[in-house]
């Protein structure tokens, strides 16, 4: 099955990719009509805290922590003059604690330093500061002052590379290869619908292929079950059962436990 829909896109040409896959994010664009950032924050600080904290786990986990951070560290000069114990106290649940203590009192001082504690709104600032990565910069840049970003994640790097559109794991060329496909004006919403499709449809070990609203444009189609019932049950979310009626699958295949599914990393 994999292989016939491989061969379908074997002559693919380069505007052929492109227009296939500015179809395939449309069609992303109506599947998901509530995709957007899932961690919670209110000023750019809080979002490049909340990004950084997302590093081996999941959003839930950081939003779970954050409420309580962000009281009592509101501004850059609370990380650089934090109490090391405490705040890895505080930071333990999203895992490598030690290191994301150490990330965000070195991010406060650098701010104070650089910017006069405020966080910077280009690229090229944002990465030099510590913690700060392309994938969180784009983040915070897409979300925190409306600058076009590509989110490159695990999802979006599997999805993309399902997806045809790349043949690449490094995730700064697969940033640029997508960007030359995808108008600039969608690259932020285009990363969370991604991001949102790989959550809750095509998942690493057994994508949802025959719930899916792109397989007939996917040359991955069939690396998961594309059964509608075995396809069904995979899918998860809280609109999961509209997920199946939009890929032309009768919803009470879904079943409960997937509505109310954990979020993966």
């Amino acid at each position: 099955m994999v292989g016939r829909s491989v061969k379908r896109f074997a002559a693919e040409t380069p505007i052929g990719r492109k227009r296939r896959a500015r179809k395939m994010a449309r069609e992303l664009a109506d599947t998901h009509p509530d995709a957007h950032c899932e961690l919670d924050f209110t000023t750019p600080l809080e979002l490049a805290v909340a990004t950084i904290l997302s590093a081996q786990t999941t959003d839930v986990r950081v939003n779970q922590v954050t409420p309580t951070l962000f009281k009592l560290y509101q501004s850059a000069a609370d990380y650089a003059g934090a109490d090391r114990t405490a705040l890895e106290t505080l930071l333990k649940p999203t895992g490598f604690f030690r290191a994301k203590t150490d990330s965000l009192i070195k991010l406060g001082q650098a701010l104070l330093d650089r910017h006069d504690g405020v966080l910077p709104s280009t690229l090229d600032e944002l990465v030099a500061l510590p913690g700060i990565g392309r994938k969180t910069a784009n983040v915070i840049l897409g979300n925190a002052f409306g600058v076009p970003g590509i989110t490159v994640d695990t999802h979006f790097r599997r999805l993309t590379n399902r997806f045809g559109w790349v043949a690449e794991d490094d995730p700064v060329k697969i940033e640029f290869l997508v960007a030359d496909l995808i108008e600039k004006r969608d690259w932020t919403m285009l990363s969370h619908r991604v991001i949102f499709h790989g959550r809750r449809v095509c998942h690493a070990r057994k994508p949802a292929c025959g719930a899916c609203t792109l397989a007939a444009m996917c040359p991955s189609y069939g690396t998961g079950p594309t059964e509608a019932a075995a396809a069904a049950k995979l899918l998860k979310g809280p609109r999961a059962r509209e997920l199946a009626v939009a890929a032309g699958v009768d919803p009470a295949l879904v079943p409960a436990a997937a509505v109310a599914a954990p979020e993966a990393p």
